[in-house]
């Protein structure tokens, strides 16, 4: 999948928040952050490491809305890291369970909050993609989904979020 215009996007709704918010602080870390709140909601919204309880995963149209939440911060970090000359989203083949790559793409984030390459960045990259291949997202649900949301987060900066 084709990331340009996805960064496009989000450098745009950056620039708006922060112009709108009237934001200068660096915001690096509170983005990585956000990126590790919003995983941790995704993976509760899967409920993939609850073997305590027997209610299922919540809707497919919720799942998928929580995966662009974390695609918005994870596009912010690499704008803000000057990142944003990837293309095309890194894909490799991955047999981990979907908890072991909840744990594994936690540990990513954190790596490149503290070492923040090319290298760190397409490791979390590669293991959203492996993400979105276990819940069963296409990279055409993830950019209409995506998009759906971008515009969201315009409408409730403009309603005083």
């Amino acid at each position: 999948m084709n990331l340009e215009k996805l960064f496009t996007m989000q450098a745009a709704l950056d620039e708006y928040i922060q112009s709108n918010k009237q934001v200068d602080e660096d915001v690096f870390m509170k983005k990585g952050l956000a990126l590790v709140v919003e995983l941790a909601e995704l993976a509760n919204e899967t409920r993939c490491f609850k073997f305590w309880s027997g209610k299922g995963p919540s809707e497919r149209a919720v799942i998928l809305e929580e995966y662009v939440d974390s695609i918005h911060f994870l596009l912010s970090l690499g704008i803000t890291r000057g990142l944003d000359d990837l293309k095309e989203w890194p894909i490799e083949k991955n047999e981990e369970d979907l908890t072991t790559l909840f744990l594994l793409t936690n540990e990513a984030i954190i790596a490149f909050l503290h070492h923040s390459t090319k290298i760190t960045y397409e490791k979390i990259w590669v293991l959203y993609g492996a993400i979105a291949e276990k819940l069963g997202f296409s990279s055409e649900d993830v950019l209409k989904a995506y998009i759906s949301k971008n515009e969201t987060n315009y409408e409730r900066q403009k309603s005083g979020y």
